[in-house]
């Protein structure tokens, strides 16, 4: 039973734990909007002892204690040294933040269960130098650096993704214990970044060799004769039993000898990825093996198009198309899926 009780107890001041936590956060980013550029100043900086801090604050009333109770002097001066200590640490935990220019450059795109990086870069204040600051994106891993010889540092934050589509960075958070580790200094920011998260790739099935309009090489066919949909290609020898009408005449009457007029018909049978191919399959799982498709059809050079319910990209090549599908792909029915939790949301 108290086994019992005591474990209900800790759960409540887990749970008290994080929605104070919770709490401040938000109040935090409140006063934080999203710009591309901001200084970290005393209006964002926040300060409070470290649990080695409370600990050394708990010695030092100890201490206290034990000087007043034997009257020893030398005991009241290293009690009141160590004090002045504490209280200089603050100022120069706050300091190792304060003054530190952010600017936010870019996000890169991923697949959906890799981590997506956002580019920042760092400037120190002035001749400062700025020791032990640790950077974390919510839902990411931490990176520690320094700034010291160094004035300017470019790097890159990771968050982890679980979804695909549009993905706003998380919360900044930027703290240090520098340097007795007596006290945490910390803020929360708004990282005005984005990126997408593209579907993630998974191999299987194979494309069809549809001619006209289905998926394939352009091909070339010989003809005897010119029509709507041919091309002319050039001249050649002219043969007997060749049609007159073949006749190149105008270089026959410059003296160029008796050539014929060679035409090519161009078939388009270019790729296209089409969301019928494979109607066995859930939404997800289409959209991965087509995410899968194209990396593999850019790989090979090949022209694709892509074919979705309401959406039709034609045909073309190079990294730009390549993304334009890829992020095609990515926003598919979101928009629906979007209105209908809505819709369920309502009374």
């Amino acid at each position: 039973m108290a086994a019992d009780i005591k474990a209900g107890l800790g759960a409540n001041i887990r749970a008290l734990r994080q929605r104070l936590k919770r709490g401040f956060l938000d109040w935090s980013l409140r006063r934080s909007p999203r710009l591309k550029q901001l200084t970290l100043s005393q209006r964002r900086i926040y300060i409070l002892p470290s649990r080695a801090g409370f600990v050394f604050l708990l010695l030092l009333l100890v201490m206290l204690l034990l000087a007043i109770n034997y009257q020893n002097n030398l005991m009241f001066a290293t009690t009141f040294l160590l004090g002045s200590l504490f209280v200089v640490a603050i100022l120069h935990t706050y300091a190792n933040l304060s003054g530190i220019r952010i600017n936010f450059i870019r996000g890169h795109a991923c697949f959906v269960g890799e981590q997506a990086a956002f580019d920042l870069t760092l400037t120190a204040s002035g001749t400062r130098q700025y020791e032990s600051i640790q950077l974390r994106l919510a839902e990411g891993d931490g990176r520690a650096i320094d700034l010291l010889e160094q004035r300017q540092l470019n790097l890159s934050l990771y968050q982890h993704t679980h979804h695909r589509g549009p993905l706003q960075a998380g919360a900044l958070l930027i703290e240090t214990f520098y340097p007795l580790g007596l006290f945490r200094a910390w803020t929360w920011l708004q990282v005005d970044l984005q990126t997408m998260v593209y579907p993630r790739p998974v191999a299987g099935g194979s494309l069809p060799d549809l001619v006209g309009s289905g998926s394939g090489e352009q091909t070339q066919k010989r003809l005897g004769e010119s029509s709507g949909s041919e091309e002319f290609a050039g001249l050649e020898q002219y043969q007997p039993g060749m049609s007159l009408k073949r006749v190149a005449w105008k270089n026959y009457a410059r003296g160029q000898g008796m050539h014929a007029k060679h035409y090519v018909e161009l078939s388009d049978i270019r790729r296209w990825l089409n969301w019928q191919l494979w109607p066995e399959l859930g939404t997800e799982a289409r959209l991965s093996r087509l995410t899968w498709w194209v990396l593999q059809l850019h790989r090979m050079e090949e022209e694709y198009g892509l074919l979705l319910p309401g959406l039709e990209i034609s045909p073309n090549r190079g990294e730009v198309h390549r993304i334009q599908v890829l992020e095609a792909l990515a926003c598919f029915a979101l928009n629906a899926e979007s209105d209908s939790g809505t819709a369920e949301k309502k009374p």
